[in-house]
């Protein structure tokens, strides 16, 4: 019983760890600019700031941006993994079994060491600030290949057989069987998918120069640079959560989901 309290208060404290921080972005997102930088508690709360962010950079233009292209990546991602996995699930050829390891070894390997390739590939294709050259290095996942082959070899043979003999072909099978059976997996690559795309800062920092591609963590970046100097605090956490605001909220609104669809797909969230 003490073992589970004490565990209890150190989760506890990881969550205040967790909580803290936010708590004081959206305090100070709301709060008027010269009640920010005072010693005492105010209760004055505005909706300025908003105003204020959303005028002083183009963050409508950042959001469309940003859906597009961790959108587009999601819808790509999603048709090439199910045909990898399905093909290292259940059609059988030659060194199927090598070209998998091989494939694994792209979730060893950490992204960032690939960004100087990826930038010459992008380059001499002439996509540089284009968000196609945003989009295009994560057009295939081996980590997604790997959780969905796992789910596909689950499914008995069974199946197969008797959708053969009805007539269905493979493409049938894929359609009406197997992606219908792995919704779980899917909804869990999805959160992690989406979630990275729409936090990653490095590659579209480094392939966009132009507003009109910039995606929202970069503008947050360019617009708390500029603010810097004079130390507003209120516009800059309001600008954070309208980065992270449709996260949250996508969260809350589907948490139950979320978290039985990693339990389904055996991976602790």
């Amino acid at each position: 019983m003490a073992g589970q309290a004490l565990w209890h208060a150190i989760m506890l404290l990881f969550a205040a760890a967790w909580l803290i921080p936010l708590l004081w972005m959206l305090r100070n997102a709301f709060l008027p600019k010269d009640a920010s930088i005072g010693a005492g508690w105010s209760w004055n709360f505005t909706l300025d700031n908003f105003s204020r962010v959303w005028q002083g950079a183009p963050f409508g233009q950042y959001m469309w941006n940003t859906l597009l292209v961790t959108s587009g990546i999601f819808a790509v991602q999603i048709v090439t993994l199910t045909l990898a996995a399905y093909a290292f699930a259940r059609v059988a050829f030659v060194g199927r079994h090598i070209v998998f390891m091989l494939f694994l070894v792209q979730i060893m390997v950490p992204s960032d060491v690939l960004i100087f390739s990826n930038y010459q590939i992008i380059n001499e294709l002439g996509l540089l600030d284009t968000k196609i050259g945003i989009m295009l290095p994560y057009f295939a996942s081996a980590f997604g290949v790997f959780l969905l082959r796992q789910a596909f070899k689950q499914l008995p043979y069974e199946l197969d057989e008797a959708a053969r003999v009805e007539g269905c072909s493979s493409l049938g099978i894929l359609l009406r069987i197997y992606i219908p059976l792995s919704k779980p997996v899917y909804l869990s690559f999805a959160i992690v998918s989406i979630s990275f795309h729409w936090n990653d800062f490095l590659w579209p920092l480094i392939v966009t120069n132009s507003p009109e591609n910039r995606l929202l963590t970069v503008g947050l970046a360019m617009f708390a640079k500029s603010t810097e100097a004079g130390a507003q605090w209120t516009d800059v956490s309001a600008a954070t959560l309208i980065v992270t605001a449709p996260m949250l909220i996508g969260f809350m609104l589907f948490q139950r989901q979320f978290i039985s669809s990693f339990m389904h797909s055996g991976i602790k969230g």
